[in-house]
């Protein structure tokens, strides 16, 4: 939100330039951003996405393996997952099968959070433009439940605002290390786009979560450099079946309703995105 102050001790400096240089996506990452970008041209506004990273304090208490994270989330084929992402990265030019690629098997290191910073120049609460906004999936957020933000996920550069995005929850940052390569990930679960347009009424896509064929949500590991933003959704109230006794919190209301809108209205960048 507001610019890094100038008063961090030495230390957490240098911890904080460590991270970044291990972290900070390729210029090639870059690029690809600054591709997606100049394809989405908006009169009166201007967006540059400069860094994703992951946070730069590592949790000590979270699972160090992919099984016990596995474990943790709940997902029980994350290895499966895990082992389909580092195909796509190490084979993704031939037409290997995905059981070539090895399971891995080494250390873990879980994130509570990302940050992403950009410039946005049409919204002017940061200095210069600049703007940084945190994207969080913890496991307990200020004693009151799990907080687990919501994402753009670049699917298709090709094409203009949201239809080239899908939107995504993030259930767990992490990264590992794999043949001398560090892969800063995300477990995410998906939505599905509801219709190919807006929402006549408000001006806002709609979205559901996606749901596999056995009724499982549909979940996957993708790369940090697939993350544009963080993303608002506000619920459709009336496609919630019935609301519990316990009543509805920030932590569950992800998993009480069937159909969300996606607030462009957040503010000014999300209202240059989800056209």
């Amino acid at each position: 939100m507001t610019h890094t102050s100038r008063t961090l001790t030495k230390r957490k400096v240098r911890v904080d330039l460590r991270i970044q240089t291990i972290l900070t996506p390729s210029m090639a990452i870059i690029s690809m951003h600054l591709y997606f970008l100049q394809r989405h041209p908006i009169s009166g506004h201007s967006f540059i996405l400069t860094n994703l990273v992951a946070d730069i304090h590592e949790e000590r208490n979270r699972a160090k393996t992919i099984p016990l994270l596995a474990e943790e989330l709940g997902i029980r084929h994350l290895p499966q997952l895990v082992r389909a992402f580092l195909h796509t990265k190490i084979h993704s030019d031939d037409d290997q099968p995905c059981n070539t690629c090895p399971f891995y098997a080494g250390k873990i290191s879980v994130f509570n959070s990302a940050s992403s910073t950009f410039h946005a120049p049409s919204d002017l609460s940061g200095t210069g433009g600049m703007r940084r906004e945190y994207i969080r999936a913890c496991p307990n957020w200020q004693n009151e439940g799990p907080c687990r933000d919501c994402i753009f996920v670049v699917t298709n550069p090709d094409l203009l605002g949201f239809r080239g995005m899908d939107v995504a929850r993030v259930l767990c940052f992490f990264s590992f290390s794999f043949q001398g390569v560090l892969y800063p990930c995300a477990v995410i679960r998906w939505f599905d786009h509801v219709g190919d347009t807006p929402d006549n009424n408000t001006g806002m896509w709609i979205v559901k979560p996606a749901i596999m064929e056995a009724r499982q949500p549909k979940t996957t590991v993708i790369h940090l450099d697939s993350i544009f933003r963080a993303a608002h959704l506000i619920p459709v109230y009336a496609s919630s079946p019935r609301i519990p006794p316990e009543g509805i919190h920030p932590h569950n209301s992800y998993d009480h309703f069937w159909l969300f809108y996606i607030n462009k209205y957040a503010d000014h960048h999300a209202f240059g995105t989800a056209f």
